[in-house]
């Protein structure tokens, strides 16, 4: 969670009902629409993907004291599954009353605001970046990165080698093998 911004959560939080999760609860589900901010008191809160070849991307793990998918506050569904790695518990809050307490903020917070939600959104995508990073495999890698963003567009090749985080030829490589693949 972005530093300047926590104390703000504290006090927006405060006095918000709870939830508790058994170990393995389900907070919420991709493509559930984005109703609720949570903030984790107790516990821990996986960020899960489902992969198509059945692992999972973790793509963050929210402590007590975190929010949970703060990006998703600027979306309107989900993009991956919370699911509790403990016993937990979460207070929790309508999206529109956070967002509305954002924009009410006073005049010297909203610079801060607008840094959070921009940091936010990038934190999501280098959550996701090193997670797909920590996979093994080129092919799982590719996988991963094809599932949540497509194929690039032409020339765009080299750019996803760098993003999952390996050499161009190695990424050619196994674009050829799957060429082969499909062409059999």
């Amino acid at each position: 969670m972005i530093e300047i911004m926590s104390n703000h959560w504290f006090h927006c939080f405060e006095g918000a009902p709870t939830r508790k999760l058994e170990d393995g609860g389900i907070l919420f589900r991709r493509e559930d629409p984005v109703e609720w901010a949570f903030l984790v008191r107790e516990g821990r809160v996986s960020l899960r993907r489902p992969l198509q070849d059945g692992g999972l991307l973790t793509l963050h793990m929210a402590d007590a004291g975190e929010l949970v998918a703060e990006a998703s506050l600027f979306a309107d569904h989900y993009h991956c599954d919370a699911v509790a790695n403990t016993p937990t518990t979460v207070s929790l809050l309508p999206k529109a009353q956070v967002l509305s307490d954002l924009e009410n903020a006073a005049a010297s917070d909203r610079l801060a605001i607008r840094a959070f939600e921009r940091t936010a959104k990038e934190l999501q995508k280098m959550r996701t970046r090193i997670e797909i990073m920590r996979l093994r495999k080129v092919s799982d890698r590719l996988d991963a990165y094809l599932e949540l963003y497509a194929p690039p567009d032409a020339g765009g090749w080299v750019h996803v080698a760098d993003w999952i985080g390996v050499s161009p030829p190695a990424l050619y490589r196994e674009l050829a093998k799957r060429r082969a693949t499909s062409c059999n």
